[in-house]
């Protein structure tokens, strides 16, 4: 079955949801075993820039192997028998 890129882009924000919530924590958690010290403002802004880097990873890789996955179905043409489009 194939996803569409609006549900992809909800398995990626959901995805990227919970894992900021679990890097905040981790941050929190071990920076002060290696000596860093930040406040929770500080944990947060990081964690949201690190969170939005993830959110495009994991968007833009979905669509490259969504991209794999139809082209293997239909050996190198598009969806409508035609054939593909030259990669550049």
């Amino acid at each position: 079955m194939k996803q569409s890129r609006l549900m992809s882009l909800v398995e990626a924000v959901a995805n990227v949801i919970v894992g900021y919530g679990v890097a905040v924590v981790t941050q929190i958690l071990i920076f002060p075993i290696f000596g860093l010290h930040t406040t929770l403002a500080q944990n947060l802004a990081m964690g949201g820039i690190f969170t939005g880097v993830s959110l495009i990873r994991s968007y833009l890789l979905r669509r490259a192997f969504e991209a794999v996955r139809v082209a293997s179905r239909f050996g190198g043409r598009d969806a409508h028998g035609g054939p593909a489009p030259p990669h550049r």
